[in-house]
């Protein structure tokens, strides 16, 4: 038997009909066919199921069975997953003795990333593409123009970086006019490179995300939000610190500073301001939790966690630098590791204190 498959692997068919899918059938495909095309004629899934309808009826020197399939819009490992499983339940309808081929209907190269999970299933004797006759003809060149650029993903991948080319003369001659014709190249380099930089990684997502989390942070009084650009901040001027502390390092160094004394100077100029910026973040955390009513004693170990770690840190590069003796080392190592574990039993009594409280009530 040969199954003539029609795919539709973002679930056109499901989002703008109400067929239920897998369609198995010829007259069944043949009316979720008339169905869509009544809900959206230009969608190009009608073809495919009016392909799948013609197929079967050219063939006439086997069985044929007709089925449709869709996955799901958005992710494709989702999509490829609901169609392998459409597909599962078609062959599980058919209920033949004979072996069954496919002969899979596509409308394109995305449509068909789900071969493979087909022919897991199921032997495919060949892939049928759709392409309307007439969207190869010049009289169509003005639609598909306009019909890719009304596409947000694709409208965002040519006129992004065209725009930014465009950029380029008008800036080069106010560059000009200004004296720093050189920034301009700069700039533009900088902008194409982060643009084809988020493009290459997948970032859109991500910094989409990342500003919608900060818009609802603005809008419901998020302590961390706060929290983290006071430590964002901290960080900054550590930075900056630590890079001076190496260069009156270096200044008073009779000869060239090596790795190690190198690392010490950084360290010692900025660690008390990346502790500052650790133990301010913490504690917007745990103001946060404890706001949600999530909150742990656990999570009070982190500042002090952060108050160990630098001291310990900052007992090292003062010892190396020759800023502090053995003594004072071993006092901030004892010290920093102390304070570590004192913590951690500290807020793991009260923890189970707290929990035996509980349950007694």
């Amino acid at each position: 038997m040969l199954l003539v498959l029609c795919v539709d692997l973002d679930d056109d068919l499901g989002r703008k009909t109400d067929v239920e899918t897998p369609v198995v059938g010829r007259d069944a495909v043949e009316a979720a066919a008339v169905e869509l095309a009544t809900a959206d004629p230009e969608d190009s899934d009608v073809n495919v199921l009016f392909e799948g309808c013609h197929l079967a009826d050219s063939i006439i020197d086997e069985t044929v069975e007709v089925a449709a399939v869709t996955g799901v819009d958005g992710s494709d490992v989702a999509a490829n997953r609901a169609v392998g499983e459409e597909v599962d339940r078609v062959l599980a309808q058919l209920a033949t003795g004979e072996d069954v081929r496919a002969l899979v209907v596509t409308d394109g190269a995305q449509d068909e990333s789900v071969v493979p999970v087909i022919r897991s299933r199921v032997p495919i004797d060949g892939v049928r593409r759709v392409v309307v006759r007439q969207a190869q003809d010049l009289e169509s060149m003005y639609y598909t123009i306009k019909q890719v650029l009304d596409d947000p993903e694709t409208r965002g991948t040519l006129l992004v970086p065209l725009g930014i080319l465009l950029l380029i003369y008008p800036l080069t001659i106010l560059a000009d006019l200004l004296g720093f014709p050189g920034t301009v190249f700069g700039v533009v380099s900088a902008l194409l490179g982060l643009y084809v930089l988020a493009r290459g990684f997948g970032l859109e997502e991500t910094l989409d995300s990342t500003v919608a989390r900060v818009r609802a942070a603005l809008f419901t009084g998020r302590v961390t939000l706060i929290t983290y650009v006071a430590a964002a901040a901290l960080m900054i001027i550590g930075g900056v610190s630590g890079v001076e502390m190496l260069e009156r390092t270096q200044t008073a160094a009779p000869a060239p500073v090596g790795v190690v004394d190198t690392l010490a100077a950084l360290v010692y100029g900025s660690i008390q301001w990346f502790a500052a910026a650790g133990i301010t973040s913490s504690l917007g955390r745990v103001t946060e939790e404890y706001l949600a009513g999530e909150f742990e004693w656990g999570y009070l170990n982190a500042p002090f966690y952060v108050l160990s770690i630098a001291a310990v840190l900052h007992g090292v590069s003062a010892f190396f630098l020759g800023e502090a003796s053995l003594e004072y080392l071993a006092i901030m190592l004892t010290g920093g590791t102390l304070l570590g574990l004192a913590s951690t039993l500290s807020f793991a009594v009260v923890e189970s204190w707290s929990e035996r409280r509980t349950d007694a009530a």
